[in-house]
């Protein structure tokens, strides 16, 4: 991702917030990213995020599902590798609201796209979180 690229400044600038544990100014960023997107890339990016600061399962639901239909809308490579995280969080939604079926869907998903995942840290946690989300289905957690 482009760093000097202003939907993901604000992104980053929430994510700094969060890190400080600042969860409403990280959700005013990541909400100010969304509104100034200007295509489905920026869209896709911003709407991960705002995800992660919703006050209702659904919500946090509707925005993953927003986040999927842009990296969907974007054309090219250039969400590819942000595909198994958008995976692993519908899932996740969808493991919440209690949707086991779709969660599985999901989690398979973004197992079948982890070799598209970067290498380092993000990229681990995605390969962790679908892990433990594969282990809590077949534990009958889930």
């Amino acid at each position: 991702m482009d760093p000097n690229n202003p939907v993901v400044k604000l992104c980053a600038e929430g994510m700094q917030a969060e890190m400080q544990r600042r969860p409403d100014e990280a959700r005013d960023a990541f909400l100010r990213a969304w509104e100034s997107r200007g295509d489905a890339f920026e869209a896709c990016v911003a709407a991960h995020y705002v995800a992660r600061h919703q006050d209702t399962p659904e919500e946090a639901h509707r925005w993953n599902a927003e986040a999927l239909a842009q990296a969907d809308a974007v054309g090219d490579d250039r969400v590819r590798g942000f595909y198994p995280s958008l995976y692993l969080n519908m899932g996740h939604s969808c493991e919440v609201l209690g949707d086991v079926s779709g969660a599985t869907r999901f989690y398979e998903l973004a197992e079948a796209r982890l070799a598209d995942a970067p290498e380092g840290p993000y990229g681990d946690v995605v390969r962790h979180g679908v892990a433990e989300a594969r282990r809590r289905l077949a534990a009958g957690t889930a």
